[in-house]
């Protein structure tokens, strides 16, 4: 399906071109992007042992709530979703959307997910914000489901080009930003959190697994970044709470972290379960 995502959001990204619009790509497409990287550059990161980049059929974009505030600067976005036939998912209108991809005589559905910063951001804004959506006035018909976690979503971003072929057959190539390890670690677990009894999630395997090839891709200029972003926020709520997480779930072995990523698909016995342990309590400390 990556093969997919990196036409459509290519598509989208040519839509888009020359506007105010710049999307910052996350969840699990986001890591195969930040993958990729890595292995592009050879650059020493702080895990060695890498797992293979994992399938995915979703495409979260992270917009910076600026875009929400002043919302003509967004209408591009808005308009292109539209023409590129993208539908609204019921029940998540303006913030999910769907588009069947047809691959030969395999057709398979691709998802958006269009998501921004705390709801805090907007305190102050014409912004209608609450847990499940930010809507932009004037409206656009186009809004973002917030996320607490993201509190540090505009900091450390990292410029990623996204080449390929559009659908159109044309060669394209556009650039895209990545989360800092930082803000990216804090999404996913949180996102553990939210999946450790859900069955249909595989109890979050996935997020852990996700935790670990974010470390895994971490360089050592990010490193620096993400202890100085930990050092400047280090008395936020959600970042006490993540502390809390790390130390319940992924300080010993025996604890639903280290056993959901243990089950996960992608696991070899070669990772550094124990170095990953240790980093993650260093960056994020009870």
């Amino acid at each position: 399906m990556l093969p997919n995502l990196n036409t459509a959001l290519l598509d989208l990204l040519h839509e888009i071109h020359g506007t105010d619009v710049k999307l910052i790509i996350g969840g699990g497409f986001g890591i195969f992007l930040r993958t990729g990287r890595v292995r592009r550059h050879g650059e020493r990161t702080l895990l060695q042992e890498m797992p293979e980049a994992r399938s995915t059929n979703d495409l979260d974009l992270f917009l910076r709530p600026e875009l929400l505030i002043d919302s003509q600067k967004l209408k591009p976005l808005a308009e292109a979703l539209v023409r590129l036939d993208y539908q609204p998912v019921r029940g998540a209108e303006k913030y999910q959307f769907l588009k069947t991809i047809t691959n030969g005589a395999i057709a398979s559905s691709l998802k958006i997910d269009i998501l921004t910063g705390p709801v805090s951001h907007f305190n102050g804004t014409s912004v209608k914000a609450d847990k499940r959506r930010a809507r932009p006035n004037p409206s656009i018909d186009l809004h973002a489901h917030p996320t607490d976690e993201a509190l540090t979503l505009d900091r450390g971003l990292l410029p990623e080009t996204i080449i390929g072929i559009l659908s159109s057959g044309h060669s394209w190539q556009a650039e895209v930003f990545l989360p800092n390890a930082y803000t990216f670690l804090m999404m996913k677990l949180f996102a553990f959190r939210d999946r450790l009894d859900d069955k249909n999630k595989q109890f979050g395997s996935y997020h852990a697994m996700d935790m670990y090839t974010i470390l895994a891709t971490t360089t050592e200029k990010e490193w620096v970044e993400a202890c100085e972003i930990r050092d400047s926020c280090s008395e936020e709520n959600m970042v006490i709470e993540a502390g809390k997480l790390i130390k319940q779930h992924f300080s010993a072995q025996d604890q639903f972290g280290i056993i959901r990523l243990k089950e996960n698909q992608y696991y070899r016995p070669e990772l550094q379960i124990i170095d990953f342990m240790s980093i993650l309590q260093e960056l994020f400390p009870a």
